[in-house]
């Protein structure tokens, strides 16, 4: 049908008093761009009509997965596939006494082929990726790593395919090309490699999640991962900056995770309170009776006072002098007052340590070093439970005769020349 065609087209341009190599040229050209026009309009019609109502018919389904293919529109380069065929097929009737341009539009429109197969198959790895990476199960996982493994892959082989196609030579001619130039593929690909290694390593060793709270200061990284891939792992930081890190890095240097802790439930506060040396003192019966009126440690100090008064009646201290027997001194009394408040505060998480300890003096006084946790780990909640803590226990200091120390600054030694 196709050479009828042409052979009649071509009379007509003889009948016009052309001449047969004009006729011919001029039937090649009208017949190429009839084919174009075929093929361009088959490509709108399959990509405005059909890829159209397969997405609308996938929406009206009742099933919820395959709106996803809507979604990421995964056939849109099917649409690419119809005029290639065309051209593929009226090509052998256009081009029939051109022994030599036919094989090479041949080639050309194979290897379009193999590239246009290879977009589709990467649509479906797309959506394949986004699915997992969707499922509880698997959305701390590392999921992007792989799949852009596979797409190096396949555009390794597409690669070659479409140049055995074009050149036409057999993959395996590509191949040993390949294997010559090993080297240089390894420096290329250095990073892809080295990340690809890491991913297994943390997703294996379980070392880092995307949602992570990581810290790396070689990095300045400080706040959750966002995104693992093949080369790179994204974290936003608590100042809303992206920092991007190398994957092998996580591999190669050392990094905080504070996964462990937002598991546990349960936040750490390690602060110390520092006393000055010179306020520190045994404590008197006037100040014992004082004490007694704290709610807290009423009982204790009544408790501990009987203790104490026994020791010292079986062992007949002279208790006119405070320095003799055993003492409480004011600096023990708030210690145990401080562990008393902790455990009855309603913010810290009472399963999990609770301490309060006088560590080694320091050149600004003694320091008491309260460690606890509090009952949650959101960063928010956490410094108002911490600063309500040390609020009161700034305030409450005083009432235990004791200084807090702080550097001098400018009033206080305005008033000591004053």
């Amino acid at each position: 049908m196709m050479k009828f065609l042409e052979t009649r087209v071509e009379n007509l341009f003889l009948n016009l008093g052309l001449s047969a190599e004009v006729s011919a040229s001029l039937r090649l050209f009208v017949f190429i761009l009839l084919m174009l026009l075929i093929a361009v309009a088959a490509f709108y019609i399959t990509k405005k009509l059909i890829v159209h109502y397969l997405y609308e018919f996938l929406k009206r389904t009742p099933l919820k997965w395959d709106d996803v293919i809507a979604e990421k529109k995964v056939f849109n380069n099917v649409a690419h596939i119809v005029p290639a065929f065309i051209i593929k097929l009226m090509a052998a009737g256009v081009f029939y006494n051109f022994e030599t341009v036919l094989p090479v539009i041949n080639r050309i429109t194979d290897a379009y082929l193999i590239i246009v197969g290879s977009t589709i198959i990467v649509a479906f790895l797309k959506l394949f990726e986004f699915l997992l990476s969707s499922h509880e199960t698997l959305r701390d996982k590392p999921i992007s790593s792989y799949f852009q493994l596979i797409k190096i892959i396949l555009y390794i082989v597409v690669a070659i395919l479409a140049l055995s196609v074009l050149l036409n030579k057999t993959p395996v001619y590509f191949l040993s090309a390949f294997g010559a130039m090993t080297a240089i593929l390894l420096l290329v690909f250095k990073d892809t490699i080295l990340g690809l290694v890491a991913s297994v390593q943390m997703s294996s060793n379980d070392m880092i999640k995307v949602g992570d709270w990581i810290e790396m200061q070689k990095f300045g990284a400080d706040g959750a991962v966002v995104a693992i891939n093949l080369n790179t792992v994204k974290v936003q930081n608590f100042d809303k900056t992206i920092t991007t890190i190398p994957t092998y890095h996580f591999i190669t240097d050392s990094f905080k995770n504070w996964r462990g802790m937002q598991l546990s439930g349960g936040r750490r506060i390690k602060r110390s309170i520092f006393i000055s040396a010179d306020s520190i003192m045994f404590v008197s019966p006037e100040m014992r009776e004082t004490f007694k009126k704290y709610h807290l440690i009423e009982d204790y100090v009544s408790g501990r006072q009987q203790e104490i008064e026994k020791y010292n009646k079986e062992n007949n201290v002279n208790t006119e002098m405070l320095i003799n027997g055993r003492r409480m001194t004011n600096i023990g009394v708030f210690r145990r007052y401080i562990e008393f408040y902790l455990k009855k505060h309603p913010g810290i998480n009472k399963e999990m340590h609770i301490m309060v300890r006088q560590m080694a003096m320091e050149s600004k006084g003694v320091p008491l070093e309260i460690y606890c946790f509090t009952n949650t780990v959101v960063w928010v909640d956490y410094e108002s439970i911490q600063s309500d803590i040390f609020d009161h226990l700034l305030s409450a200091a005083k009432y235990f005769n004791l200084d807090i120390y702080q550097e001098p600054g400018s009033k206080d030694f305005a008033k000591a020349f004053a």
